[in-house]
């Protein structure tokens, strides 16, 4: 089975048999120089600064493969209550922590253990 990763607190056609622990996954990630510019020349007329939104969604999928790796290194077959978590170390580095609840999953007697939209399946 793949990892299961959710924001909630239980898994549809799924039961939760054991409860590993918490799982996290983190990266730092600091502003590059030629970005700087180019974000500061956006600043100017405004809208998206789309250097760093690129930026922090690359940190975000590292924390989150990291998560990951914890959980598996801890038997898990998901991650429930999935969070994000962000914070300035310094002046232009970020630190972004994913974090969630390992767990041991077995599929409903009577579900068929099947995915709903809000499940993301890591293969």
């Amino acid at each position: 089975m793949s990892m299961l990763v959710v924001t909630t607190d239980h898994l549809p056609g799924y039961r939760v048999t054991e409860s590993l622990g918490l799982a996290r996954g983190n990266v730092i990630r600091a502003k590059h120089v030629g970005n700087d510019i180019i974000a500061g020349l956006r600043n100017l007329v405004g809208g998206e600064v789309t250097e760093y939104t690129k930026l922090m969604a690359e940190a975000r999928e590292q924390a989150m493969d990291r998560m990951i790796k914890h959980a598996e290194s801890q038997g898990a077959d998901a991650v429930i209550g999935m969070r994000f978590t962000t914070s300035l170390i310094t002046q232009g580095a970020a630190e972004i922590l994913a974090f969630g609840t390992a767990v041991k999953i077995t599929a409903d007697a009577g579900g068929s253990g099947n995915q709903s939209s809000m499940m993301r399946r890591i293969d």
